[in-house]
């Protein structure tokens, strides 16, 4: 009996034991006191991520891409714009360039006529002078023959009143009655048209140039067209004397059809309202039919627009009589209204004037002695006899 009361105290300790290391565990995981919220941590702010930058990858081949460089355009300077002179007076500022023409008419001429004795030998050699000089067989017999009955009736010998004869003889066979104005001024919203033409070799489109030159400074707008179209360089040329100026130049492709060319430099000038269209055309030899019926083309096909104001022919003063057939011909055609005779500086031939106006009957209205941009000038009889005598100014009553 009592050995069963020991077992089942035994066993309630066991259970007691048991029961207490369940309890103890659990008492000592005591929840912890919650913070008050005064006292709860703050929330950090989120910041945006920024991704990292990679550094930029090397192709296959190991050569490192460089970033693309922008190139910026050049600043293109445009340069100022000439302002020509005025051409009035320019005739008498450029005597001096008809100088070897002075031996001729001046100290040749006037040597003769100052001798002490003028026979019959005396008066050949002043025709003979004259001839040489360009002046032609018909005029110069005309400028003899007054100039021997004038000293004959007036007994004059001096060298002024000798002087004064001969330069009344030579404005008189220039014909100073002549209208040598250039007709440049638009009418009822039409651009005055002057068309320009010539021979190879005359210095035609440089010509051209200085016309342009000529109109600006007499204060006229211009437009060129560059209806040369067989020459490469001539509408670069041309538009390089248009934008010293500021003169817009129409152009075409090389071997366009000048016609063409010629017809669309007037509608531009009509849509743009300028005063004058200066037309350059392809020089061309008087006696080719072809390229002088391309011509007359050009002629009739601008005139669709309005008539031609003027037409001026360019010769070369040192082509001598040559150049009368070359007007002559050129006259037939397009009905040449002026000349512009160029190369006078370099001649002694200056009497090709008078043969001109007389044979033709087309007065010389601008004369060009030098190659200078400004020695293009409006040809005036009196100041012209006055540069070839190269003396004091005449008297216009002389």
């Amino acid at each position: 009996m009592a050995d069963y009361l020991v077992v089942a105290l035994v066993l309630l300790g066991v259970l007691l034991l048991s029961l207490v290391g369940l309890v103890v565990p659990k008492l000592r995981r005591r929840p912890e006191p919650r913070l008050p919220e005064a006292q709860a941590p703050t929330r950090v702010e989120e910041r945006p991520v920024v991704p990292p930058v990679e550094a930029p990858t090397e192709p296959a081949t190991g050569v490192v891409v460089e970033p693309p460089v922008v190139e910026v355009p050049p600043v293109i300077e445009v340069p100022p714009l000439d302002v020509p002179e005025p051409t009035a007076g320019r005739l008498v500022r450029l005597r001096s360039r008809l100088s070897r023409s002075q031996n001729v008419f001046g100290k040749g001429l006037l040597g003769l006529l100052s001798r002490d004795h003028l026979d019959e030998d005396a008066w050949e050699e002043i025709e003979d002078s004259l001839i040489t000089a360009d002046v032609g067989i018909e005029a110069t017999r005309e400028i003899v023959d007054r100039l021997r009955e004038r000293t004959r009736v007036l007994g004059t010998r001096s060298t002024t009143e000798l002087r004064a004869l001969l330069a009344a003889e030579l404005v008189n066979a220039l014909d100073p009655t002549l209208d040598r104005s250039l007709r440049t001024a638009p009418k009822e919203g039409m651009p005055a048209v002057v068309l320009v033409v010539g021979v190879n070799g005359a210095g035609k489109t440089t010509t051209c140039g200085k016309i342009a030159r000529v109109l600006v400074a007499d204060g006229r707008s211009v437009l060129l067209g560059a209806a040369d179209t067989f020459r490469a360089a001539a509408a670069d040329q041309l538009e390089t004397w248009g934008g010293r100026v500021g003169a817009e130049t129409v152009r075409g492709p090389e071997a366009a059809d000048p016609a063409s060319v010629a017809f669309d430099a007037v509608k531009r000038g009509i849509g743009t309202g300028v005063d004058t269209v200066l037309i350059d055309t392809a020089g061309r030899l008087q006696n080719k039919i072809g390229l002088m019926d391309e011509l007359g083309k050009v002629k009739r096909v601008v005139e669709k627009h309005g008539p031609i104001d003027e037409t001026l022919l360019i010769l070369d003063a040192t082509t001598g009589q040559n150049g009368l057939e070359q007007a002559r011909v050129f006259t037939e055609v397009v009905n040449v209204t002026g000349v512009v005779l160029t190369k006078l500086d370099g001649t002694a031939k200056g009497g090709i004037v008078i043969a001109v106006q007389r044979k033709l009957g087309i007065p010389v209205k601008l004369v060009g002695l030098g190659e200078g941009k400004d020695d293009l000038a409006p040809f005036e009889p009196t100041q012209f006899v006055d540069a070839l005598l190269g003396t004091e100014p005449l008297a216009r009553d002389a």
